[in-house]
C-alpha cells in the first residue's frame, strides 16, 4: 500500500483544484464576453472639422469589402453621448456592415474629451453638424456619396428633418423620434407618474411645478430667476441644462418633417415608450410622410423607449448580464433584423410602400 495522505495534503490538493476549476470557469466567462463583443466590422478614429473645431468620430466599416460603401450617419438623443453610446451602438453598426453599409458617430461637444459643450448647441446646430459630417463622408472613396443616410433616436426627431433640408440624404432611420418638445415633456412627465403609481396630490404638484417652468421659459427666464422660483425643487436643474432647454423648448418637428417627403422614411416605435408619445408622433409622420409613399412604420411590442426589451431594461442585473453576454439580445426582437433588411433594400433601389 502507498503512503496515507495526510488531512492537510489533502486540503490542499482540494484548494488548488477548486483554484483551478475557479480559474477555468473565469476564463471560459471572459472567453463568452469577449466573443459576444466582438462585432463583424472594422473601426476606425476620424477627426472631422466643422465651425472651428474637431468632432471626434469613429466610423465602422464592413469588415474586408473594399468597394465604396453606403453610410448611415448617427445622430444621438438627448444627453453627454458618446461615439459608441456606450458600446450600444455596436450591434446596429454589425447590422449594418452586413448590408454592405458603413456608420460614421462621433463624441458629443465636451463628451469624452472632445471640445465645445453640447448643452450650448440648438437642434438647428446640430443638424449643421451632421451636414458637415456628411459632406466630410463624401469626400472620401471608401463612401458610396449616393447611398447616405440618417439614423436618429429620441431628441434627435428635432434634427433629422433639418439635415435632410440641408443636405442630400437617401434614406432616414427615425427611432422613437419626438414631435414637440413642450408636448413631449408633458407626456413624459405624466406617464412617468403613472409608472411610479403617483398619488394625486403628488401628480397636482408635480404639473404645478411643470407650468411655472413653461412661464419662465415663455419669458426668456433666467437660470437665477429659475432658482427663485423653484426653491430647494430644482431636481438637478443646472445652468448649462437651463440655457440647453431655454434654446430648444420651441422645437416642432411637424412642419421641418416635409423635408423628409419622397425620401425612404424607417419610423420605428416602441410599444412600452413614456418618453415620446408614440401615437402622436405616428400619427404626425403619416400626415406629414404618408402620401409621399417612402414611409415604413415598424412597431415594437416588447420594447422600452430606447428599443431595448423592456424586461431587460428594467433590470439592472438583467441589463448587465445581457449587455456582457449577449449584447444583440439587449433590442426588441427583430428590431435589428428589420433595420439590416431596410438598408439592403436601399442598395437594391427600392422604395418602401
Amino acid at each position: 500500500m502507498g503512503p496515507k495522505i495526510q488531512p492537510r495534503r489533502r486540503g490542499l490538493r482540494i484548494t488548488v483544484w477548486s483554484l483551478v476549476t475557479a480559474l477555468a470557469v473565469t476564463a471560459g466567462l471572459v472567453g463568452v464576453v469577449l466573443w459576444q463583443n466582438t462585432y463583424g466590422m472594422d473601426e476606425q478614429r476620424v477627426s472631422i472639422r466643422h465651425g472651428g473645431h474637431t468632432l471626434n468620430g469613429l466610423l465602422a466599416t464592413p469588415k474586408g469589402d473594399r468597394k465604396p460603401h453606403g453610410l448611415v450617419v448617427y445622430v444621438h438623443g438627448d444627453g453627454p453621448v458618446d461615439a459608441t453610446h456606450d458600446d450600444g451602438y455596436r450591434p446596429m453598426w454589425e447590422a449594418n456592415a452586413a448590408a454592405g453599409y458603413a456608420s460614421l458617430s462621433w463624441d458629443k461637444p465636451g463628451v469624452a474629451g472632445a471640445p465645445g459643450d453640447w448643452l450650448a448647441q440648438s437642434m438647428d446646430d446640430r443638424a449643421d453638424e451632421a451636414a458637415a459630417a456628411i459632406a466630410w463622408a463624401r469626400t472620401r472613396p471608401d463612401i458610396d456619396g449616393d447611398r447616405i443616410g440618417l439614423w436618429g433616436a429620441s431628441q434627435a426627431g428635432w434634427v433629422l428633418p433639418k439635415v435632410a433640408a440641408k443636405t442630400r440624404v437617401s434614406f432616414v432611420i427615425a427611432v422613437s423620434p419626438a414631435i414637440n418638445w413642450l408636448r413631449q415633456g408633458r407626456y413624459h412627465l405624466l406617464a412617468t407618474l403613472r409608472a411610479d403609481g403617483a398619488s394625486a396630490d403628488r401628480t397636482e404638484a408635480e404639473i404645478t411645478r411643470s407650468d411655472t417652468t413653461r412661464r419662465l421659459l415663455a419669458r426668456r427666464a433666467t437660470f437665477e430667476e429659475y432658482l427663485a422660483a423653484m426653491g430647494d425643487d430644482v431636481d438637478g436643474m443646472t445652468a448649462g441644462r437651463w440655457g440647453f432647454i431655454s434654446k430648444n423648448y420651441t422645437a416642432d418637428a411637424t412642419q421641418d418633417l416635409r423635408a423628409l417627403r419622397g425620401i425612404p422614411v424607417l419610423l420605428t416605435l416602441a410599444g412600452h415608450d413614456i418618453n415620446v408619445d408614440t401615437a402622436d408622433t405616428d400619427r404626425t409622420y403619416r400626415k406629414v410622410l404618408g402620401a409621399s409613399g417612402a414611409l415604413t412604420v415598424k412597431r415594437y411590442p416588447d420594447a422600452a423607449h430606447s428599443l431595448l426589451k423592456q424586461s431587460v431594461e428594467q433590470s439592472d442585473l438583467k441589463l448587465t448580464l445581457t449587455a456582457l453576454f449577449s449584447p444583440r439580445a439587449l433590442f426588441a426582437d427583430r428590431f435589428l433584423g428589420e433595420q439590416r433588411q431596410f438598408l439592403k433594400d436601399r442598395g437594391r433601389g427600392k422604395h418602401d410602400a
